[in-house]
């Protein structure tokens, strides 16, 4: 594949409404999912994808208008009922309220998936204090506050469960993107401590780790930087939020009851060849 601007970015709801899945139509059957930014990009893959296969779904994230058009998009096309909370994960007391909310109306939670982040491209010279403390905030904080969250009520309820966490491809870190590699990087390493310390208690804990995904989120980006993201792995393509969905019901099935403190990588080879320049490539690097 050439360094080419796609036509679009990300899947349409009819696309993840139909789109082949390896997974039994049932697997999911009773499951109960929390996913945090579920209303977009490979959030909404998940979304659809889980709801495919006979789970509970509550999403959350900011803006209450993307989350009331995911859920009539789910109702639409597939049927099935989600259930949605507009929120801050970077809120301690709206974290607490939306996990009481989920584990109240579905009589308990199966699958945590923390999905939502956000960051924005720069070099790291230039981060004014007040831009890294935000992606931190969202990235890191936010996410162990579900974490913490997630594990403290299944712990009091006598219940177990699992966490899988969207940390984003950041193994040999991201130029132009230190603010959220050292964020994921936490939340790797908080990934790979609390499986240990949490085993007692029956909670798994995992990642995955998306390379270069289509997304619409991407179309916000320069088109000189996300021109070059089909060639930055060696298979020369971008991957789908359908990929990273179906690593996330993988490790959230009963195929992942022997994994824990792992990290599926869904990078088309990335972590061997290429690499992301989110604001552009600098001149020093152009060959």
């Amino acid at each position: 594949m050439s360094d080419k601007h796609p036509a679009k970015w990300g899947l349409t709801p009819q696309e993840m409404a139909t789109l082949p899945t390896v997974f039994s139509p049932d697997l999911l059957s009773g499951q109960r999912f929390l996913v945090t930014g579920g209303s977009q990009g490979m959030g909404k893959a998940m979304v659809f994808l889980l709801a495919r296969l006979g789970a509970k779904v509550m999403i959350c994230g900011r803006t209450e208008e993307k989350l009331a058009r995911t859920k009539s998009e789910v109702k639409e096309l597939l049927g099935a009922d989600i259930s949605y909370r507009a929120m801050s994960i970077r809120d301690t007391d709206q974290v607490d309220a939306l996990l009481d909310a989920t584990f109240e109306e579905f009589g308990g939670l199966d699958t945590l998936v923390n999905n939502a982040g956000g960051q924005f491209p720069q070099d790291a010279i230039d981060f004014t204090r007040k831009g890294w403390a935000a992606v931190i905030d969202l990235n890191l904080n936010g996410t162990w506050w579900m974490m913490q969250g997630a594990a403290q009520r299944w712990r009091d309820r006598g219940e177990g469960g699992h966490i899988v966490s969207n940390v984003a491809h950041v193994e040999r870190g991201m130029p132009q993107a230190a603010h959220t590699c050292a964020a994921r990087a936490g939340v790797i390493y908080l990934t790979r401590t609390v499986a240990t310390e949490w085993a007692p208690l029956g909670i798994r804990v995992n990642c995955v780790a998306p390379g270069a995904i289509a997304t619409e989120g991407l179309s916000q980006y320069p088109p000189e930087a996300t021109r070059r993201l089909g060639n930055v792995n060696p298979m020369r393509r971008m991957g789908s939020g359908w990929d990273v969905a179906e690593g996330v019901v993988y490790l959230s099935a009963p195929s992942g009851n022997f994994i824990t403190g792992e990290i599926l990588t869904i990078d088309g080879g990335m972590r061997m060849w290429g690499t992301v320049w989110p604001a552009g490539v600098p001149e020093h690097f152009q060959v």
